[in-house]
């Protein structure tokens, strides 16, 4: 529990400070510009080998990391191809990494967060004496070391995607005559990666009207709401995956939702129970999920087809829930219109004080360990 405090903690603040630098506003901005400047696709579409697994883990799992913006990252430059691009046409780099108009602007982070002080003040600490003389000079300041630091950002996000494997790379850079990354020079592979014959799979958009096996659908919200840019990894990784089921069956996805045990997720996606759990309860505090009605197993299996992946998937015995047998789920993608970082906050901080309340609880009948002490058996 005190580790549930300490990140839901730690996740309020940095989600309050993005707010007083407008840094969501400002990165959903940036990508409204390129929505409208481009074609205005109302669904970013995406190949469905991002998160089918090959062996242990998928690409998209391996993105599901506690630090870095890869996965956010891959799913922005989706999003800034299909705003240009047509059908079938290939990708390639026209924004820069830095200044107007470039990748770091598309994306938000809270900056640099000093523990000893508790503050995002740090970054004072050099700045030379004689520009100290107004607020305004320390806020531009503050400003070029945020920059700095999302040009980090996109770069480690670049390295990530590049470094998935040889086969499973979903970026590629060339290099420069010591050696070096030549970021901005960088290529976007499909969904799949990089592949393993001697030409690349250099990223091409993909097709609306191809089969729900083979594709899952984005609302232009998610992107445009501040939504890719509040949720992490694993409720991403979450939420696609259920998007991509309700594809599959969306009959049943509409009349009584869809479920996952253990062994189909992971042999499908590779996503572990951990990030699915907590990202399914997150999901449904957010609003972006509900509560579904118990499925009948026949007409859910039926209704796979002839896809042996699906027959696996929806072939899971069910009843009336009983503890610890899976959810049943319904994507609501009326959610996604609302703002994603006044949602998320308020969401996070009604579970903060939960998790207070229940952490004094605890203390009041046991006041030995709320002092420090160790309980009397050990």
């Amino acid at each position: 529990m005190a580790d549930a405090q300490e990140t839901n903690e730690r996740r309020l603040r940095r989600l309050r400070q993005m707010r007083k630098t407008g840094s969501v506003t400002n990165a959903s901005e940036g990508l409204d510009g390129i929505w409208k400047a481009g074609k205005e696709p109302d669904r970013i579409v995406l190949r469905s080998t991002l998160l089918r697994a090959d062996g242990e883990r998928s690409r998209l799992t391996k993105l599901v990391l506690p630090r870095g913006i890869a996965l956010r990252f891959y799913l922005l430059a989706a999003f800034e191809a299909q705003c240009r691009l047509d059908t079938g046409d290939p990708w390639e780099n026209v924004l820069p990494l830095k200044g107007g108009g470039s990748w770091s602007t598309l994306v938000a982070i809270d900056g640099a967060y000093d523990t000893e002080s508790g503050t995002y003040d740090a970054a004072l600490e050099n700045m030379p004496p004689d520009l100290r003389s107004s607020a305004r000079t320390e806020e531009l300041w503050r400003r070029r070391k945020l920059d700095a630091l999302r040009l980090q950002q996109v770069k480690g996000a670049l390295r990530t995607l590049e470094e998935l494997g040889q086969e499973d790379a979903l970026v590629t850079m060339p290099r420069g005559a010591r050696g070096q990354r030549l970021y901005e020079k960088f290529s976007l592979m499909e969904e799949g990666g990089r592949g393993d014959r001697q030409t690349p799979d250099f990223y091409t958009v993909p097709a609306h009207h191809w089969a729900a096996s083979k594709t899952i659908t984005l609302p232009k919200d998610f992107f445009l709401k501040g939504w890719i840019q509040v949720l992490n990894p694993s409720e991403v990784a979450t939420w696609l995956i259920l998007r991509m089921m309700s594809k599959w069956a969306p009959k049943k996805h509409h009349t009584s939702g869809v479920f996952l045990t253990t062994r189909p997720r992971m042999q499908l996606f590779g996503l572990r129970d951990d990030a699915w759990e907590d990202g399914c309860q997150r999901l449904l505090e957010f609003g972006l999920i509900r509560h579904a009605e118990a499925p009948e197993p026949e007409e859910m299996v039926e209704s796979a087809g002839t896809d042996p992946l699906m027959r696996l998937l929806l072939s899971q015995p069910t009843r009336v829930r009983q503890p610890y047998e899976p959810h049943l789920w319904q994507v609501t993608d009326g959610g996604l219109a609302k703002d994603a970082a006044e949602t998320v906050y308020n969401a996070l901080a009604h579970r903060q004080r939960a998790l207070d309340n229940a952490a004094m609880k605890r203390a009041q009948h046991d006041p030995v360990r709320l002092a420090g002490s160790p309980p009397a058996d050990q």
